[in-house]
């Protein structure tokens, strides 16, 4: 295909005849004998010349590091970045006066080339931009030539051509190298995908679409960030446009992608990418580029005409300056550094290979291999589970057989579950068995003071719950559940005397038994000392010294008063104690004391009413104390069920709390009418359940 010779004409300071560098010394050259030298060499200038009897030794390869010769009017190639993604050229100024043949007020375009190592990707740069002269090095070695990103400057069509290290090469950075490929993917205007085999792998696929990601996700923000800080008129809504993809594919064997069904090759690899879940919006647009060489050489034309026509009609970025390049490229690398740990992907993922079973309660895969079961090898994996309290999956392992390198699993057993009394239950407690060491622990061993158990004998370990085992019977804890029932019922009953009408009739009998005095509790409306009003259900107190109705809060002092027949100190209100001067408070002094009788049957009648109070109060700590340990474990604790597990009513006053005996999800009455065994569960006879549970076969 011709293509147009003004456009892809180099600069004759550049280039000599066949596109070859003028500077012949860097080209290789061979072993020669030394008769054969004549005069004519010297116009070569060549180096490193060692002359022996019989031959001269000359430098086989040319020397591409950074000691080239900088504006000296030829086109060099010079390390950019290197693996380790250090910056290599110091400063805009050594940047532009390293791209040679660059005139200062001219804006240029970026075009980067990525691919497979040995898939030519330095030669396709020499042979679109450099017409064949080796600007970036090439090698038929199996080790890389080119490390890291190498740069050169092609002054006939302003573009800064970057040549990047190859994927598959051997290199300890590779995830370096992937993110240092990710930045000068940034940067670029243009981006040459080379691909050298009979088909498109999804080796390229999957890199372009995390390519395209990325720069969504974190490097359009970057740019638009160094375009606003940037002197340069650019309009920063184009800056941050992706880059043009260009897929450059070689055949020798099979045909090029082509038009098929109605599709042509773009929308063909759109597709492609789609069924990999996978896009390309970070890209602008996509270009393909498909040749089959049988014979070489390789027929360049074809990416060339592409090529230029991207650069002179490509209007997706702005043209910039080599300056702005190169901020952009440092404040990329600045911003995306950091030492990234090397890990070496396995070739056949465990996962596989092993057997894909998920714990139900912490999500876990089965670290066994596939078709373990059939070998009778149950489900395992050596890490933590969690906890879960629907599944119960928390057991108790025995320390003195841990500590001999058995553990063994033990079982919480109530000495009494064949009881029926709620007593015998609150009386007997639980015993800890264990198969090899006998009973290890008793809660009711004393009276008082009895260690818990996790202290002492016992450590908790948490269990994977696998699809289809059989979960850990909660009949254990069902026995407390039954205590609990039987202590609240006792408790509401004893409490009653706090609550109307009870209270009403509490009031006249201590009315009945109370000084003369005192004032009778009919007629106390509000408090003596801050005239707080007295509701029905309001407790309220007498001073001892003056007979007033006082608030708790108004009668905290204590005082002896002993002219009322009170020789210990007793309840005052705040005056009286504040008046205590002109009251006797020595609690010895017998004189002027009152009736002793109606004091006595005072006496009386306290003590019978703060029995009673305190054996409400008694039953009452254990109801709401021990509430959540006597719950079957399995429950969802009261805290946690804010609201009902199937209507979703918010529990409140006005909607109680119930746990269906089943799934242990906390309900309202509404969703729970139903009563049926739940046997596995550890309740043989009907019992609450929930709506769900109810159409479950038992």
């Amino acid at each position: 295909m011709n293509v147009n010779r003004d456009v892809l004409s180099m600069d004759d300071n550049c280039y000599g005849h066949l596109g070859h560098l003028k500077n012949q010394h860097k080209l290789p050259a061979i072993m020669t004998p030394v008769s054969t030298i004549s005069s004519a060499h010297s116009d070569f200038g060549l180096p490193d010349v060692t002359l022996t009897s019989h031959f001269t030794s000359l430098k086989l390869t040319p020397d591409y590091n950074d000691s080239d010769e900088e504006g000296d009017g030829h086109c060099h190639s010079f390390l950019l970045l290197d693996e380790k993604e250090r910056l290599k050229v110091s400063s805009v100024e050594t940047f532009v006066k390293r791209l040679n043949g660059y005139k200062s007020t001219d804006p240029v375009k970026v075009i980067s080339i990525f691919g497979n190592t040995g898939d030519g990707k330095s030669y396709t740069l020499n042979q679109c931009f450099f017409r064949g002269a080796e600007i970036f090095r090439t090698s038929s070695e199996q080790k890389a030539c080119t490390v890291g990103v190498w740069a050169a400057f092609d002054p006939s069509l302003n573009v800064v051509c970057l040549d990047t290290e190859g994927f598959s090469g051997s290199t300890a950075h590779n995830k370096q190298r992937t993110r240092l490929l990710l930045k000068v993917l940034a940067v670029s205007d243009v981006v040459i995908y080379r691909v050298k085999g009979e088909r498109l792998q999804d080796d390229m696929f999957n890199f372009l679409g995390s390519a395209s990601k990325s720069y969504i996700k974190h490097f359009q923000k970057a740019l638009l960030s160094v375009c606003n800080r940037s002197i340069d008129p650019i309009k920063c809504a184009d800056s941050v446009k992706g880059p043009t993809l260009c897929i450059f594919h070689e055949t020798r064997n099979t045909e090029p992608l082509g038009r098929y069904n109605g599709k042509d090759v773009s929308e063909q690899i759109q597709d492609r990418f789609h069924e990999l879940q996978l896009d390309i919006d970070g890209f602008s647009s996509l270009r393909y580029v498909g040749i089959q060489t049988i014979i070489p050489p390789t027929d360049f034309s074809q990416i060339r005409e592409v090529l230029n026509e991207e650069i002179k009609t490509n209007c997706n970025r702005p043209q910039r300056s080599p300056h702005i390049v190169y901020l952009t490229l440092k404040a990329l690398n600045d911003k995306f550094t950091g030492v990234i740990k090397t890990s070496i992907e396995p070739l056949f993922p465990d996962q596989h290979l092993t057997c894909p079973t998920v714990c139900q309660s912490c999500e876990q895969r089965c670290s066994n291999s596939v078709g373990h079961l059939k070998d009778n090898i149950p489900h395992f994996n050596n890490s933590k589970c969690r906890y879960q309290s629907q599944f119960e999956n928390s057991v108790y392992i025995c320390k003195v057989c841990a500590d001999n390198g058995t553990p063994v699993a033990v079982t919480t057993k109530y000495t009494n579950d064949n009881q029926n009394s709620w007593f015998k239950y609150a009386l007997s407690g639980y015993t800890i068995d264990c198969p090899q060491c006998g009973v290890i622990y008793r809660s009711k061993q004393y009276w008082y003071g009895n260690n818990d158990p996790e202290k002492t004998v016992v450590y908790t370990e948490t269990k994977h719950i696998w699809p289809g085992m059989d979960l850990p019977s909660s009949s254990s804890m069902n026995p407390a559940r039954k205590v609990l029932d039987g202590v609240t019922y006792l408790s509401e009953t004893v409490a009653s005397v706090s609550y109307e009408p009870s209270r009403l009739l509490s009031s006249w009998v201590a009315d009945q038994f109370a000084p003369k005095y005192w004032k009778p509790n009919a007629e106390i409306k509000e408090c003596i000392v801050c005239k707080l009003q007295f509701s029905s259900t309001s407790i309220k107190h007498h001073c001892r010294a003056c007979g007033e109705g006082v608030c708790d809060e108004c009668s905290k002092r204590t005082l002896c008063v002993p002219e009322r027949g009170w020789n210990t100190p007793v309840r005052v209100c705040n005056f009286c104690y504040k008046r205590s001067g002109s009251i006797s408070s020595n609690c010895s002094d017998s004189s002027s004391r009152g009736d002793e009788n109606e004091v006595g049957a005072r006496k009386f009648s306290e003590a019978v009413v703060q029995t009673l109070s305190s054996v409400a109060s008694v039953l009452e700590y254990p109801k709401n104390l021990i509430k959540d340990t006597a719950r079957p474990s399995y429950w969802v604790p009261d805290s946690e069920a804010l609201e009902c597990y199937i209507c979703k009513s918010e529990f409140g006053s006005t909607l109680i709390l119930h746990h269906c005996r089943g799934c242990g999800h906390g309900v309202c009455s509404g969703c729970s009418n139903h009563r049926k065994p739940v046997p596995h569960r550890g309740w043989p006879n009907p019992v609450r359940v929930c709506d769900l549970c109810s159409n479950q076969d038992t």
